[in-house]
């Protein structure tokens, strides 16, 4: 897998996407769809609010791990409602969609919104970019052989050897780190709302603590949040992964113009009714990053303007099925870390 895309002069940056963009308005696929997203929310806050009373009345029993496995995949679902909030395909209001974004994520699940939302703007902005992305910034997993080979500290480059193999393992730990790094933002003073961020996302946490040792003896606690949090990471982490992972990576000055930086790095998934469901339409990861304000029920008809548009203009439209998506991605891992297992080579 090359570390870098192929970045082919262009003649007139942007007018590609110019292009594009006229006949995805003339298509009436930017236009908002209220009725879809009432529906959405109305479904997943109802689904959010079954599953704990199905908590409250499975009460003591071991039977309430499976309410736990139910609520991961209900917080999954929250977490997709709110990426769409914070791309204002639900609110025309940047100031509501803040407000609705928080009370999802915060209070919703106890994932930070506004670290999230600064931090995966700055994944659009420039994605799989090694110095721009911090989706590939490395930490833990390496992205590149570049990074394998100026990895420091003994847990990357421990991990690196092998990390194909530790990375589903290791997506169970997301929902974990998702709450540590909302809690680690709240010392950041440049944070938006500072204060509405911490009392909601302290509040969530009390209150989710509160319903576990309340409800459930100290071990039967600790199974379901053990549970519930590992399947919540592996569904969210497993969401997320077939998009980028795997395509090509973009480092220094390679910065094509705005159509080939979202579609060379990006990858679509093929599936039905039930693929978008589960993805929440981010199997359209191209249609995605090219109008990230597009409501999600229009990307799989954007897919086809896109998909043809990217031919007529040569440019590559990657789309796989989901476990080949998986398989890409595990190959690309493998091969960064490559240099940790065969540093001499």
């Amino acid at each position: 897998m090359p570390e870098s895309a192929p970045t082919a002069p262009v003649r007139r940056p942007g007018s590609d996407f110019t292009l594009l963009s006229k006949r995805i308005k003339a298509a009436g696929l930017l236009a908002r769809r209220p009725g879809y997203y009432l529906t959405r929310t109305s479904l997943v806050l109802s689904g959010y609010v079954l599953a704990w009373a199905a908590f409250a009345r499975v009460g003591d029993s071991w039977w309430n791990l499976a309410t736990a496995a139910a609520l991961a995949f209900v917080f999954g679902q929250v977490a997709l409602l709110a990426h769409d909030v914070a791309h204002l395909q639900v609110f025309r209001r940047r100031a509501t969609s803040a407000r609705a974004g928080r009370l999802l994520g915060n209070l919703g699940i106890g994932m930070g919104y506004g670290w999230w939302q600064d931090k995966h703007s700055r994944h659009h902005a420039n994605p799989n970019h090694e110095d721009l992305d911090p989706d590939v910034r490395p930490d833990i997993l390496l992205w590149s052989a570049g990074q394998a080979r100026r990895a420091q500290g003994w847990l990357p480059r421990l991990v690196g050897r092998r990390q194909a193999y530790l990375f589903f393992p290791l997506l169970a730990l997301e929902g974990f780190n998702l709450h540590a790094a909302g809690l680690r933002s709240l010392a950041d003073r440049t944070l938006r709302r500072r204060r509405t961020e911490a009392l909601l996302l302290l509040g969530h946490l009390a209150l989710y603590a509160g319903a576990l040792f309340l409800t459930l003896p100290a071990g039967k606690a600790v199974a379901f949040l053990l549970v519930h949090q590992c399947l919540f990471g592996l569904y969210l982490g497993s969401v997320f992964a077939p998009n980028h992972k795997g395509m090509p990576l973009l480092a220094g000055k390679d910065r094509p113009d705005f159509l080939r930086r979202q579609v060379l790095t990006s990858r679509n998934v093929r599936g039905g009714r039930l693929t978008d469901l589960m993805l929440g339409g981010l199997n359209y990861q191209i249609e995605h990053h090219l109008f990230p304000q597009m409501p999600t029920p229009h990307l799989r008809r954007a897919q086809d303007i896109v998909r043809a548009y990217c031919r007529d203009a040569r440019v590559p439209h990657a789309e796989t099925g989901l476990l080949a998506s998986y398989r890409e991605a595990l190959r690309s891992l493998h091969a960064a870390g490559e240099p940790l297992r065969h540093p001499d080579s």
